[in-house]
């Protein structure tokens, strides 16, 4: 006789879904409903349906910033998390070095978003900042508030910074979890450190750097506040990002249809960007 299955555990669960269900979906709809009605008054509305779509999705505005978006996602990729695995290869596995690193390691990640780009405004100032000060005295004429060039350096180094060490915590918790085993039978092979990390470490390290990834697409995707703060999207629109674009239609302009068409598609977009790369460093296994 087959043994009955224990549905108690839904009653656990069931205040999750109702959080979940209350603080995202009914907002996402709520989105959805200005997406495609023209907001008049209190009590006026009209309903446009693709019109919003239509508008946002032609603005050259909008192109702009999305190609910004993509270059500086992937240039945050490509760099962090190569980077990430590199520090994370360097630091004691054991004793208290290991306690040290791993505490240096999290300090950046403990500062608000908002600190941060209070932080690298005034270290990249000419003037009285350490790193522009330091530029300046190698012979570089950098200002990161009049050249676009410098104003995208300093954003993508202030970003390396700050995330870097999540990367290295993530490929860090990974190289402790490979058995020991592995190791001493390479050193039995005769195997050369490139070997090691090619065979052994690499393949073991897939699941965490696939999780690295979406977290690290996601958010710098979404960057809002440290450019913000640094830059205000200038000079010009060189450190506008889509985000940032957003808040320009939802809180500069307050076109709440447009910008609420273009938060779904927003949405959709990293939510497709997101599977994709899951589908991909998953495929395999």
């Amino acid at each position: 006789m087959e043994k009955p299955t224990n549905q108690r555990a839904w009653w656990f669960v069931a205040p999750v879904v109702l959080v979940v269900a209350f603080s995202a979906l009914i907002p996402l709809m709520t989105v959805v409903n200005y997406s495609v009605q023209d907001i008049l008054g209190p009590e006026q509305r009209v309903f446009v349906g693709r019109e919003w779509y239509q508008k946002v999705l032609t603005d050259p505005e909008l192109h702009g910033a999305l190609l910004r978006q993509l270059t500086f996602s992937s240039v945050v990729l490509l760099t962090e998390l190569p980077l990430g695995v590199m520090v994370a290869l360097c630091m004691p596995l054991s004793g208290a070095g290991s306690s040290v690193a791993l505490v240096l390691l999290g300090l950046p990640l403990l500062i608000p978003w908002n600190v941060v780009g209070t932080i690298w405004q005034v270290f990249a100032r000419s003037d009285i900042g350490l790193g522009g000060v330091l530029l300046h005295r190698l012979g570089f004429e950098y200002n990161y508030t009049a050249d676009a060039l410098d104003a995208w350096f300093t954003v993508l180094v202030m970003d390396i910074w700050h995330w870097t060490p999540l990367v290295a915590l993530l490929a860090y918790a990974g190289l402790r979890s490979i058995p020991q085993a592995y190791y001493q039978a390479a050193h039995i092979d005769g195997a050369s450190r490139i070997a090691i990390f090619r065979f052994i470490e690499l393949p073991k390290l897939k699941g965490v750097l696939a999780i690295a990834v979406l977290l690290r697409f996601m958010d710098s995707f979404m960057i809002y506040t440290e450019p913000f703060v640094l830059t205000g999207g200038g000079p010009g629109n060189s450190t506008t990002f889509l985000s940032q674009y957003l808040a320009r239609l939802a809180v500069g302009q307050f076109d709440l249809g447009p910008a609420a068409a273009f938060s779904i598609v927003y949405f959709l977009v990293i939510l497709l960007f997101s599977y994709v790369f899951y589908s991909v460093m998953t495929r395999e296994s």
